[in-house]
């Protein structure tokens, strides 16, 4: 048996996670508040019960949702959450999977009583291989946390922090990390034409590669350094290229400039 919930927001995040709630058969009765008019996501006929509305207006009267789920963007955060305020009662609990706005934001706004769960999914959600990092705030019951782990596990992996401050630096890393891998892709790609390749099969190599790649390392018990190992023959190809990948100068300390510069921007974001 499924819970009921109110989706706030469906576009592509929002539609994906629908689509997974969907797909697990967590949810039963769902409102979802849609402005713009175009949903993410359908229903599966006659399995689900749906109800799609403009506004927090047409909700339909009565509906108690176990779940309030914030799937909006974060600049327009100001304007959506106080209508929502109504819901914060006693056995509801408020998810939000907006970059950059706290927990004492969403308290702010909904009551200090209200149970709020702050959560940092990524776009892989699309094809159910995300990764998301949630933190509760006081109020969450074991229960509601429960609940939310099992909607934020229908669309992929699910780790939990007691540290709100992490959330930061998860969101330079997870949240930005498929920007990354498919600039590498790009970047991939773009060397073996310099290389000499033609560009059309340059880019088919660099996707599959990567692509593979990841599913090697989600499928293999090694850590990665050893199947970077495995792959690496002494004194080979791989080798000559990682020693300027490796290199003082190399990939790690650009990645470090990276992941802190965009750590700080969601300080400040959220400050």
């Amino acid at each position: 048996m499924g819970c009921s919930l109110l989706l706030v927001g469906c576009g592509k995040m929002g539609g994906a996670m629908l689509d997974g709630w969907f797909g697990a058969r967590t949810v039963d009765d769902v409102v979802v508040v849609e402005p713009q008019g175009a949903f993410g996501a359908d229903a599966p006929p006659g399995e689900h019960r749906i109800v799609r509305c403009a506004g927090p207006s047409r909700i339909p009267p009565g509906f108690d949702p176990d779940v309030v789920v914030f799937a909006v963007k974060p600049q327009v955060m100001d304007e959506v959450v106080p209508a929502y305020a109504a819901f914060a009662r006693p056995g509801t609990v408020f998810l939000s999977i907006a970059a950059g706005k706290p927990i004492g934001y969403f308290a702010g706004r909904l009551g200090a009583e209200a149970a709020i769960v702050r959560a940092m999914p990524n776009t892989p959600a699309a094809v159910g291989r995300g990764m998301t990092v949630a933190v509760p705030s006081a109020a969450v019951t074991e229960e509601q946390r429960r609940l939310c782990d099992t909607l934020l596990g229908a669309v992929g992996q699910v780790a939990w922090v007691e540290d709100e401050g992490l959330l930061d630096a998860v969101t330079a890393v997870s949240g930005g990390g498929p920007a990354y891998v498919f600039l590498l892709i790009e970047t991939l790609a773009k060397a073996g034409v310099a290389a000499g390749l033609p560009e059309d099969l340059s880019m088919r190599i660099a996707r599959a590669t990567v692509a593979g790649s990841g599913e090697l390392a989600m499928r293999s018990a090694e850590p990665a350094s050893v199947l970077r190992r495995n792959v690496t023959s002494p004194n080979g190809t791989t080798q000559a290229a990682l020693e300027v990948l490796m290199a003082g100068d190399g990939i790690q300390p650009l990645f470090d400039r990276a992941i802190a510069a965009a750590t700080a921007r969601s300080r400040q974001l959220a400050g």
